[in-house]
């Protein structure tokens, strides 16, 4: 299937480091913290450097490096009533939130947000937080048929009265939310995220989510999941975002990046990488067509452990530049950027790499005029 160049300027994430170890599991320095302050500055530092996104990691025990956590929900909208513009997806597990409830959450902060929220829905993978809640660990694909009526359900509840529905995991009553959530005709209701490698999280995607989110990948790996999502879309007549994770580091020199990334996996906690292999293992290998999340991924590529160097954002800024614009080129609408040194990073791509980017975007046929570059 031919996928065309997306004509609007491209989108940028973040993730926000609302765990402790950073987005690296290695001994490595990672200039990188938690806590509110460092979070709510690195948010204001993103916003300021042209980032219209930021993901909140859930986490509900420790686990692989990431000792601590801030739960997401609530730092995503501190993190929201911090700044003006960012929009702040907030990374919910089905299963572990009933969908009425966090839809109720969610139209809150849409309006305390100005329509600022968003959320990532997340199928799950880390057997070991349901287990200690003494909730059921459902089957794979299971869990992405969960997540679908999950969805289907937000988005019913934020759009319907007397919202009624009938699933194999939720059940609704003639229910009505008010106030619903700040829609518009460009946005009807609050963004909706989601990722997974598998066949049936892209089928997924193409039938009920606004975005699909794939961990790391090369251009082939971005080619096969967008012929799988736009197919399914096309057939349920509607389209879906595709958004990127990468691990960027931009030095002076290539040498000088591919160094930071071999340092980073040479001081990788191997114990640590090598258990979160094992917890994953059934993630991905265990999906129907053994395509799920973690199923191809070597010892280097868990040291980030969403698989964030498999992109290649790795180099000078020129070369990163045109490294997103070849994605670009693919069908990629949003990149989702992972950095050793949050905050300091975010800064130096607003200021070294994003407008290259930008430039590089002006001359693809039919391109849209980019937002203008805020200035720190």
């Amino acid at each position: 299937m031919s996928v065309g160049i997306p004509t609007k300027p491209l989108k940028f994430a973040y993730w926000v480091p609302n765990v402790s170890g950073g987005l690296v599991t290695s001994g490595i320095e990672q200039r990188t913290d938690w806590n509110w302050e460092y979070n709510r500055d690195t948010a204001r530092a993103a916003e300021a450097a042209g980032f219209e996104y930021a993901l909140s990691q859930v986490r509900y025990m420790a686990s692989y490096s990431a000792e601590y956590q801030h739960e997401s929900t609530s730092l995503s909208l501190a993190i929201m009533m911090a700044t003006e513009k960012l929009k702040v997806m907030a990374a919910v597990h089905p299963g572990m939130w009933h969908p009425g409830v966090f839809a109720n959450f969610g139209a809150t902060a849409d309006h305390l947000t100005g329509g600022r929220f968003a959320t990532n829905v997340v199928s799950g993978w880390f057997k070991g937080e349901f287990t200690a809640f003494g909730e059921p660990w459902l089957e794979h694909d299971e869990r992405y048929r969960r997540t679908e009526e999950f969805i289907r359900c937000l988005k019913g509840i934020w759009e319907e009265d007397d919202f009624t529905f009938r699933g194999d995991f939720y059940r609704f009553h003639d229910y009505t939310l008010k106030p619903k959530p700040l829609n518009t005709p460009e946005r009807p209701h609050p963004e909706i995220f989601q990722g997974g490698n598998s066949t049936a999280a892209q089928k997924m995607a193409g039938r009920v989510s606004d975005w699909y989110f794939s961990n790391g990948k090369d251009f082939d790996g971005v080619t096969e999941q967008l012929d799988v999502i736009n197919a399914e879309a096309a057939a349920n007549d509607r389209s879906v975002n595709f958004g990127l994770n990468g691990f960027m580091i931009v030095r002076d020199t290539e040498k000088e990046a591919r160094d930071t990334l071999r340092e980073i996996v040479d001081k990788a906690n191997v114990e640590q990488v090598q258990g979160f292999r094992d917890a994953v293992a059934q993630a991905g290998k265990s999906a129907s067509d053994g395509k799920g999340m973690w199923a191809e991924s070597s010892f280097e590529d868990l040291v980030q452990y969403n698989d964030g160097f498999k992109t290649q954002l790795i180099g000078t800024a020129e070369q990163v530049a045109d490294r997103v614009i070849a994605y670009k080129k693919l069908g990629v609408d949003l990149n989702l950027l992972c950095f050793l040194h949050v905050k300091e990073e975010i800064e130096q791509f607003g200021k070294e790499v994003l407008p290259i980017i930008r430039e590089k975007e002006a001359e693809l046929p039919d391109a849209e005029p980019a937002p203008a570059l805020a200035q720190a």
